[in-house]
């Protein structure tokens, strides 16, 4: 387990509800640097809704999310009070996210792909794609830098996924299920790799699960029922 240090994620007493349906029901949760946090519940809990809240993708109704709520300087981020330009940007440049199915664009190799948030955030092509090199060996995948994702595997597509993730080197990783179409064998080889990575560069990870074997990864686990933390 991580020696965790001090807070990199607050959520304060957040609401959130689509119509007149409450998805969260006041939410608190305190994320510390470096953790890997496992978020778990049924399926309509609440916890999909939670991690983008936390991600600033969906905004509260009430409550707060503040993003390094330690710092004493203007590097404290209420994400709920910013507008939607400065969320997305602050999504490109201090998050990562992998989801369950990748989300990677078919028509791109996989080497575009990974590279392609770098090329969002302005960085010459040639040192994208060279970075880029550089995650996809990490994840064990060289090989397959030139290959379009549609003819990847599963397993190969989910770590040129981790690996787009990881290429801005983000502060936190957001992982929605991101092994949950994986068979066992391939979920636990991704899920080492993503956490090999995660762990030497002292990024947090916020990963929802519905599978304990996934969860037992992390240094710790809460479990959201109705829109709720709650017990087990």
């Amino acid at each position: 387990m991580n020696n965790l240090s001090a807070p990199v994620l607050e959520v304060q007493g957040v609401h959130k509800s689509f119509g007149a349906t409450p998805a969260l029901r006041g939410i608190d949760l305190s994320v510390s640097r470096g953790e890997v946090l496992a978020v778990m519940g049924p399926s309509g809990s609440g916890k999909s809704t939670l991690l983008h809240c936390m991600a600033g993708v969906f905004t509260p109704d009430i409550g707060a999310v503040t993003y390094r709520p330690d710092a004493s300087d203007a590097r404290s981020v209420g994400i709920n009070e910013l507008g939607e330009t400065e969320r997305s940007r602050l999504r490109l440049e201090d998050f990562g996210f992998v989801f369950q199915y990748g989300q990677l664009l078919p028509e791109l190799t996989a080497l575009d792909n990974v590279a392609l948030p770098l090329l969002m955030l302005g960085v010459r092509r040639k040192e994208g794609l060279e970075r880029a090199s550089v995650f996809l060996e990490k994840l064990g995948i060289s090989d397959l830098g030139d290959s379009r994702v549609e003819g990847l595997s599963g397993g190969q597509a989910q770590r040129v996924a981790v690996s787009r993730a990881l290429v801005t080197e983000p502060a936190i990783l957001f992982a929605d299920e991101p092994t949950g179409s994986l068979d066992s064998l391939t979920s636990e080889t991704v899920l080492t790799l993503m956490l090999e990575l995660v762990q030497s560069s002292g990024t947090t990870l916020v990963m929802i699960t519905h599978d304990p074997r996934v969860a037992a990864y992390a240094d710790r686990d809460v479990v959201v029922r109705d829109g709720r933390i709650g017990d087990r």
